[in-house]
């Protein structure tokens, strides 16, 4: 059977269909951001890890809770702190007198939705336990490896670098995150919103799963079948190979980079209730892929450019696939 016969029977309403549920149910409890949390399902059918960096009190832990409870996950947050050890959260092997054996009592990175809470503010030691956890979906604790459940997301919430008691990431654990995402302050009306939704009770305490993780987990390999025209692969790759090129990088995008954009075209385009990949669908999400694992070089730091402003010069100069290179018949 040929690609475009592949293409044009496959059936991508089940994930269409997830997503909306989980995006209406967490939106019973979150009000606005609705491009964040249709990002994070896209995380989720990718089986990626998300990055929020955003100021204390705007809503992320309670996104990542409603998250969870929506596909009956289950649930751990990870409060970062200076003194906060890598056994804390990978867990430990504890000597039993009874048994004359060691029993591995599991840490809050068994669970299947992980809140690591303000990730900046703890030790880069600590921070380094995640690594493995995140890129390999395993722990190794005294020599014995052990699997993660899954679905299994990392939600990592941040500080911007600026405040007071913060350690930066180090950059192969933030090439590590899929996307890096930003919640911003509600407006007006959407603050007298939540004035009004939480005035009596919270939602979150009423919320109930619309999904299971067995679901989820039917849907993310559906998504990997999505189509994608090799016109949009190598839109995809000349956006990563661009900053590589560029003198205003001292770091361009890496090839889990290049492989994250296209695996969250695939996701995002199944999302929107279609079988292939559009241009669109990538140029709305290399942003929020691509520009954390960018690291500006020191005459443009001295210039005082913004990454973000720096490649989304590059996205305009990269030309975007015109529809008779790519579209076909559906």
């Amino acid at each position: 059977m040929s690609s475009e016969q592949t293409r044009s029977q496959l059936d991508v309403s089940p994930a269409q269909e997830l997503a909306q549920s989980v995006l209406e149910n967490v939106e019973r409890v979150i009000v606005g951001n609705r491009d964040t949390v249709e990002l994070l399902l896209v995380a989720l059918l990718c089986e990626g890890h998300v990055l929020i960096e955003d100021v204390p009190g705007v809503g992320k832990t309670m996104l990542a809770k409603s998250l969870a409870r929506s596909m009956d996950c289950s649930f751990a947050r990870i409060q970062f702190t200076p003194d906060l050890l890598p056994t804390d959260i990978t867990g430990v092997s504890i000597y039993n007198q009874k048994s004359a054996d060691f029993e591995y009592r599991p840490g809050p990175v068994m669970s299947q939705v992980v809140l690591a809470d303000e990730i900046n503010r703890a030790s880069p030691r600590t921070q380094s336990a995640l690594l493995e956890s995140m890129q390999e979906r395993q722990v190794t604790v005294d020599g014995v490896t052990r699997p993660l459940p899954r679905p299994f997301l990392v939600l990592a919430t941040q500080n911007p670098i600026e405040l007071e008691g913060t350690f930066p990431l180090p950059e192969a654990q933030i090439d590590r995150f899929l996307m890096r995402l930003e919640m911003g302050y509600p407006d007006a009306g959407e603050e007298r919103a939540i004035l009004r939704r939480f005035r009596e009770s919270d939602p979150l305490e009423t919320l109930e799963a619309v999904i299971s993780a067995d679901e989820l987990l039917q849907a993310i390999p559906l998504c990997r079948q999505i189509f994608v025209h090799e016109v949009i692969e190598q839109y995809i790759v000349s956006l990563s190979r661009a900053s590589r090129e560029s003198e205003d990088f001292a770091l361009g995008v890496s090839p889990r980079g290049t492989l994250g954009l296209y695996w969250a075209s695939q996701a995002f385009a199944a999302m929107r209730g279609r079988n292939y990949v559009l241009p669109d669908d990538v140029q709305y999400l290399v942003q929020p892929v691509l520009t954390h694992r960018l690291i500006a070089s020191a005459q443009t730091r001295l210039r005082g450019r913004s990454v973000k402003t720096l490649f989304a010069g590059i996205i305009a100069d990269v030309p975007v696939p015109v529809e008779e290179s790519w579209s076909v018949q559906v």
